[in-house]
């Protein structure tokens, strides 16, 4: 009988007890963070579920929830130049369409991912990302404080942890890992689902998420609110006070008038209105205004840069709600004639707000 390799023996038990602990160690790491895991899926499936089954108004171009109302109402705020595209896709309905349903569906999906503990860490990473768009979107509205900021920071956060600790014991990869052994010993399989990565890349992810996440905080925090490199402000765009830009005005001898109204701030819940217009000389002198019975067709006529969000014309003046863009004419109701020279056109709100531009003929 040939002798037993005692050694042998010692170092395939150590080796295979080795493996039990580092098993076990991720899988309680997953225990851990199963409430994180469930909530961060439900938030991301619950915003997906309620276009596609719930609220499918928000998916229906004719209804009053479109979600182009939405995302148009963030274009002011958006960070990154985003604004840009975001104006691209709502003058070309069909990339709008599709882009809306695929940022659905990508929520769903991975939300039902992560619930299940389906490829967990692949679900984590995108639920992450989406979170950055969702920052860069709409991360400056909120009235009271910054709502889509704490909502996206503290999304980044959980996703971001949830790629490192994977789906653990109660998720499908560990019973797909259980059930094909073979499968726990495939690098692209752990790194993608659960299990346990090495002591090295786990201190490189871990460092490398902490340093992006803190600056990615700070960063947008100090854009929104200051109280990081500046002093506390109320943001460059206000989610609660109305502005309207006003630019490429045009004056004629009859007194006509056109120019582009943009309103590049302002809460999306309530619109703004604009109650008279008046043109004036430069010493203040009402040469011909705007307001009730003039404030409508066919003294005003209004040529909206997008189909969602629009400035109308209402029972007192113009309703112009938050990133409503266009163009508008005024005709005077009584014969004007003016001189060459430099005149200003005033905006009023119902608010009490103000916004002038100057004109020249």
């Amino acid at each position: 009988m040939p002798p037993v390799n005692k050694n042998h023996h010692t170092g395939t038990l150590t080796v295979t007890t080795q493996k039990n602990i580092e098993q076990s160690t991720w899988a309680n790491a997953g225990l851990i963070i199963l409430c994180i895991r469930f909530v961060q899926g439900f938030i991301f499936w619950g915003g997906g579920s309620r276009r596609f089954i719930y609220a499918p108004d928000k998916l229906d171009p004719y209804a009053s929830q479109w979600m182009a109302n939405k995302l148009q109402s963030a274009m002011p705020g958006a960070l990154l130049g985003v604004n840009h595209l975001i104006s691209f896709l709502l003058q070309h309905f069909f990339l709008l369409y599709a882009a809306i349903i695929l940022f659905s569906l990508v929520e769903l999906v991975s939300g039902i991912a992560l619930m299940a503990g389906v490829f967990t860490r692949v679900a984590a990473l995108i639920t992450a990302c989406l979170s950055i768009l969702l920052m860069v979107i709409f991360g400056w509205e909120g009235g009271t404080c910054l709502d889509e900021w704490t909502m996206a920071v503290s999304n980044l956060a959980m996703g971001l942890t949830i790629a490192i600790a994977g789906g653990g014991a109660y998720s499908v990869d560990h019973y797909l890992m259980r059930r094909f052994p073979r499968l726990a010993h495939k690098k692209w399989f752990v790194l993608c689902t659960s299990g346990p990565i090495s002591q090295r890349l786990l201190k490189q992810v871990s460092i490398g998420f902490l340093v992006f996440t803190m600056f990615f905080t700070l960063s947008t925090y100090d854009y929104y609110r200051g109280a990081i490199l500046s002093r506390y402000h109320k943001g460059p765009v206000s989610p609660v006070s109305f502005h309207i830009d006003l630019s490429d005005g045009r004056l004629m001898p009859d007194g006509a008038a056109t120019f582009t109204a943009y309103v590049d701030a302002g809460t999306s819940s309530q619109p703004s209105h604009i109650m008279r217009i008046v043109l004036s000389d430069m010493n203040g002198n009402v040469i011909t205004d705007w307001e009730n019975k003039t404030m409508r067709p066919p003294f005003v006529t209004i040529k909206n840069s997008y189909d969602y969000n629009k400035i109308n014309v209402d029972t007192y003046g113009l309703v112009a709600p938050t990133s409503a863009k266009a163009v508008i004419s005024l005709t005077p109701a009584k014969t004007v004639n003016i001189s060459a020279g430099k005149y200003q056109l005033s905006l009023f709100t119902v608010g009490g707000q103000s916004w002038s531009m100057e004109l020249s003929l």
